[in-house]
């Protein structure tokens, strides 16, 4: 038989639970900044390689992505408690790009990269990483992304090699670019609301 203690137990881990899913949202919405320069980098790097064909422009561009997304991240790092949906968070985000890397760079310099299995591969880790993310903190926003991404990613599959980039900048487009933008005015309008309330308390 359950007593008012367990009860209260039980209310508290959720708290908790829940605690630790907005802080979660919180600190994605202050890395909204990473997924638009990530969406300005493949677009960087897809204009640049189609301009001139260039072998340098991918290796380059994502180098360039990978350095300031690092340098910049680690000046946030220190502003945000550690949690353990944090250290999650941040492990599935590293995990995804040190696959993607392995990935577009290996299918890219071996001789055995097309578009549609080079496209459709980036697709499937970006919506892997992209949902679970979403999951993790039931962020449906985060999760429709995810969703597209492997919908754009099993689409290309069966369309032309031209279809197939389309979809890609598409995906680019909406998954990084307008979800970076919208995540991030949300974030700025939740920190001017906590500045007003803190201000008004005091």
């Amino acid at each position: 038989m359950s007593t008012p203690s367990n009860h209260q137990e039980l209310s508290d881990r959720l708290q908790l639970i829940e605690s630790m899913i907005c802080e979660g949202r919180r600190k994605t919405g202050r890395y909204g900044w990473n997924f638009l320069l990530w969406g300005l980098a493949y677009y960087v790097a897809i204009g640049w390689s189609s301009l001139n064909h260039s072998s340098l422009a991918w290796p380059v561009t994502m180098v360039t992505a990978a350095i300031l997304s690092i340098g910049i991240g680690m000046r946030f790092s220190g502003q945000d408690p550690a949690t353990t949906t944090g250290r999650f968070l941040g492990a599935l985000w590293s995990s995804g790009g040190i696959a993607l890397f392995v990935f577009a760079f290996g299918m890219a310099y071996s001789g055995h990269a097309s578009a549609q299995t080079l496209i459709p591969g980036v697709e499937v880790l970006l919506g892997l990483v992209n949902l679970a993310s979403g999951l993790v903190l039931r962020w449906r926003l985060q999760q429709l992304c995810g969703v597209l991404w492997t919908i754009a990613a099993a689409i290309s599959f069966f369309v032309s090699e031209q279809s197939a980039s389309w979809l890609f900048l598409a995906a680019i487009f909406f998954c990084n670019i307008v979800f970076g933008i919208v995540i991030t005015l949300s974030e700025m309008r939740s920190s001017r609301s906590v500045s007003a309330s803190g201000s008004a308390h005091a």
